[in-house]
């Protein structure tokens, strides 16, 4: 899976997660910053589960990753 291709999954998936349009869940993503660390820490969460990624977004936005 490409990276654009990742992070627009990544994208639907907390889309479906939060309820909220996927248009708003990119310009959050956009502005928080999640887009940038998708792309950063590609390597190590492209091949995790969906939770994973969820929770791993989750805690980014509530500024609890280290």
């Amino acid at each position: 899976m490409s990276r654009l291709s990742f992070k627009t999954f990544c994208i639907e998936l907390y889309a479906d997660h939060t309820s909220i349009p996927s248009n708003e869940v990119y310009t959050l993503f956009d502005k928080k910053g999640v887009l940038e660390m998708l792309d950063d820490d590609y390597d190590q969460i492209h091949g995790m589960g969906f939770q994973f990624v969820i929770d791993e977004i989750d805690q980014f936005l509530s500024g609890t990753v280290s």
